[in-house]
């Protein structure tokens, strides 16, 4: 892990769309893809986190198998473990689990074990903040209505939690989203613009920008989630994708808790900035194979990933 953090920062550099918020965000939307590919992603977005607790949305890739939809996945675990040692997890899970209702929560080891778009994320935040805390929540499929229902109860209780705590948004609790963007080529089934080649990337990627500079940047509204999530999902049958992004259902979900925790604890609204963009063939891999680390897929022009990195500041930048 320490290779891998050490490794990430050299260049070269995801590319930026403008502006940083400074540290001590309200969220983030990153990857979850393998480290040599991603690394250089995660090491420009992590570090804007200063909260030692931290509620993690995450992909469930495998919902369907487990015929999970309309609640939000949660573990019964004390501790995850982490290349650095253990992750605690938060006590505030057991007071946010008291204060929504039933119907919203899925308790379950073997579907969180399942899922790796969490802990690729919290081994990060363990490397560069020892004390950190987490939460971790795996969000299925469901309509934008009822993402709306969850966010509404979750984000209340939360907001309710940290004013029991005294904490605030952004120094003591951030809300981390996880997601990776287009997944390009035939085995993904997706391929508007032609089996691959440069001409398909580069519409591909141009598309992804365009979600990072719309729905996704600037002060955070219901409309904008829901944009995103009628861009990537056919709203009449949530299981179809639009377009591959693994955080189809995180993104929206994740979007809407942030404005609903905010607004409960009478706060302004956060704010988006676009801050990092990459994918599996825009930068070198890093040289991690010597660790062990490798790739769970191949990397090329007809068969790649990208990673959206974005930031959201409590109340703007």
């Amino acid at each position: 892990m320490a290779k891998v953090w050490e490794q990430s920062a050299l260049p070269p550099t995801p590319e930026a769309f403008g502006s940083m918020p400074a540290p001590g965000v309200a969220g983030l939307i990153c990857p979850h893809d393998d480290y040599l590919y991603a690394g250089r992603v995660y090491r420009q977005l992590l570090p804007l986190v200063k909260a030692k607790t931290i509620v993690l949305a995450g992909v469930f890739h495998k919902y369907r198998r487990f015929g999970a939809k309309n609640a939000l996945v949660f573990d019964s675990y004390r501790a995850w473990r982490s290349p650095d040692g253990e992750i605690k997890v938060s006590s505030l899970r057991e007071d946010l689990l008291a204060r929504i209702p039933a119907a919203d929560v899925i308790r379950d080891a073997a579907m969180q074990d399942s899922e790796h778009s969490v802990e690729a994320i919290a081994y990060w935040l363990k490397h560069q903040d020892p004390q950190v805390e987490i939460v971790p929540i795996l969000v299925p499929s469901a309509s934008f209505e009822r993402f709306q229902e969850l966010a509404a109860h979750l984000g209340k209780a939360l907001a309710e939690s940290l004013k029991v705590r005294g904490w605030a948004l952004g120094p003591e609790v951030a809300i981390v989203i996880s997601s990776d963007g287009i997944h390009y080529g035939e085995d993904f089934k997706y391929t508007p613009y032609g089996s691959g080649g440069v001409t398909a990337y580069t519409a591909a990627i141009e598309q992804d920008r365009q979600l990072l500079k719309g729905p996704l940047a600037g002060p955070l509204a219901p409309a904008k989630a829901q944009a995103f999530y009628t861009a990537v999902v056919n709203p009449q049958d949530p299981d179809q994708y639009r377009m591959p992004w693994c955080g189809r259902f995180s993104i929206p979900f994740g979007l809407l808790l942030l404005e609903e925790t905010a607004r409960n604890l009478g706060r302004p609204t956060p704010v988006g900035y676009p801050v990092a963009f990459g994918t599996s063939i825009s930068f070198p891999q890093l040289p991690v194979r010597d660790l062990g680390l490798g790739a769970t897929a191949e990397a090329n022009l007809y068969h790649f990933v990208s990673y959206p990195g974005v930031a959201f500041a409590p109340g703007g930048k």
